[in-house]
This record gives structure tokens, sequence and C-alpha cells, in this order.
């Protein structure tokens, strides 16, 4: 009996701390810049990535590739930043033989990091057969904590 009053009060102190660790994350406000699809065929030559930007010459740099082959970038709400002030984050997915994917992306903080879950989501219904590469680009505040992507 007295091992199982020993069991029981190991699993509630690390649920304990697990919920604390919880309550420690907070979102991280950031502003949409542009999601959508690419529809170059790869013609763009991103590869499913994720990117951390923080100059405007690899900001340009991005958004001459994504331009490409058609542009993209003119549905931006922004295209010139104050790294001084912000951060870009820019996830790419790998590039899909029908129409209809999309990507989500949930960005928030605990004391050592900033992680940024991404959430791949599929077609519900017949897509139509074209190719695409979805993308998904905020901005957000700067920051010492280090990007983790899951």
């Amino acid at each position: 009996m007295k091992n199982l009053v020993v069991i029981l009060f190991s699993i509630l102190i690390s649920s304990c701390s697990s919920d604390n660790e919880n309550l420690n994350s907070r979102n991280v406000d950031s502003t949409l810049i542009s999601k959508g699809n690419l529809h170059g065929n790869g013609i763009e030559g991103i590869s499913k990535q994720n990117f951390v930007i923080s100059n405007q010459t690899v900001w340009n740099n991005l958004i001459s590739q994504m331009d490409s082959a058609s542009n993209v970038s003119d549905n931006f709400t922004e295209t010139t930043i104050d790294f001084s002030e912000y951060t870009i984050i820019a996830v790419f997915d790998e590039i899909k033989r029908n129409g209809g994917y999309d990507l989500e992306l949930n960005i928030t903080a605990n004391s050592e990091n900033i992680i940024v879950n991404i959430t791949s989501l599929v077609p519900e219904e017949v897509a139509p057969t074209v190719i695409t590469q979805p993308y998904y680009i905020v901005k957000i505040k700067n920051s010492n904590l280090a990007i983790i992507f899951e």
C-alpha cells in the first residue's frame, strides 16, 4: 500500500510540473504578411523549409525567388520590414500535385524558446489537379529567444 501511495504521489507531482510548463507558455503576437500557394511548378526553387529572416537583404532575395514565376508579393501586406523591431518567419511546405493544401502556424513562447507549431491541412474534398506549394509568412517582434519549429 505504501508503494502505491508513493507511485500515485509521483504521478501527481509530474503532472503538476507539466501543467506549470504549459501555464508558462504564452501566445506570441504575429502579423500575417501572406499565406497561400506558389503556382510555379517548382520554378521558384524553394524546397520544403522554414526560414527565420532578420535582415532586408535576405527578405528581398526570398521575395525575388517567390516572384520568379508570378508576382506573389503583390498580395503581401508589406514588403519593407523594420528588422530592428521585427523578425520574419516563413514556412514552405513541399510541392503538392493537387490544390487545396494549406498551412497554419501557432506561435507560442516559454522562458527558453519561441515555438512555431506547423499544421499541414489537407483538402477535405476533391481538389483540382494543379501543382502548388503552400507557404505561410508572418512577422513577430524581435526576441533573444531561440526559434524552434515543430
